[in-house]
């Protein structure tokens, strides 16, 4: 899998993706909301019950492989165009010539 993991990471959207795509499953399953999630030893609780259940562990992973991939391009690839960027990409608005 191509993809452009330097932009990517220098991305704080990616990582508010990543974050939902892997604590919102585990929250769903267990029918939690984040007012559930008040100390350190719940937060540990709940990650170990998720990691020994295959059923989440499936959900996060589909999660996670949903917010990977570009919808933009054919394949699980970036587009030969996305792997040339050095930083996350920010369209010029059209000016109308």
């Amino acid at each position: 899998m191509k993809i452009n993991w330097t932009v990517r990471i220098k991305n704080p959207l990616w990582w508010a993706q990543m974050a939902c795509a892997v604590v919102l499953p585990i929250l769903a399953y267990f029918g939690l909301a984040w007012e559930d999630m008040t100390t350190w030893a719940s937060i540990g609780d709940v990650l170990l019950r998720a990691i020994q259940n295959p059923v989440v562990v499936v959900s996060v992973v589909v999660s996670v492989f949903n917010a990977l991939t570009d919808p933009t391009t054919a394949g699980m690839n970036d587009s030969v165009r996305a792997m040339t960027y050095e930083t996350p990409h920010k369209d010029i608005p059209n000016t109308g010539r």
